[in-house]
């Protein structure tokens, strides 16, 4: 099901809960709600959709979207300045990304997983990483 987005910055600030089984059903309304708004957004945390669970969804290098459940950022290389926007909030920021980096979740059957990103998609899974801590870029 499609959500609204989430505006709320009080509760957008506030940390996210480990994902369990029994939130699969918002695992696959973040995924619905990302795929209606790819025209103007790669990637949206289960906060956008009112949720404080971690979950985070982006479009992979690849145009199909990955949802992860519990990722860690465990690895970074390549510091660089950026601005972003967000889809709950208007305008855009600055901040520091990494070009590469290497993250672990669990996918939506919750097996253990190990990846690395480079580039715009890396760029994505940190600023949804920073959602689900509470981080409001």
């Amino acid at each position: 099901m499609i959500r609204p987005i989430m505006t709320k910055r009080f509760f957008l600030r506030q940390p996210s809960e480990a994902a369990t089984a029994q939130d699969l059903d918002i695992a696959r309304d973040l995924e619905e709600t990302l795929e209606a708004h790819r025209a103007t957004c790669v990637g949206m945390a289960a906060n956008m959709i009112g949720w404080r669970k971690r979950i985070i969804a982006v479009v992979d290098e690849h145009g199909r979207i990955l949802v992860m459940l519990n990722p860690v950022l465990v690895d970074k290389q390549g510091p660089y300045q950026t601005e972003e926007g967000c889809l709950s909030l208007e305008g855009v920021r600055a901040t520091t990304r990494y070009n590469r980096i290497v993250v672990q979740y669990d996918d939506p059957s919750f097996r253990a997983c190990e990846r690395t990103f480079a580039g715009r998609v890396a760029q994505a899974v940190q600023h949804e990483i920073d959602h689900c801590n509470g981080i409001v870029i």
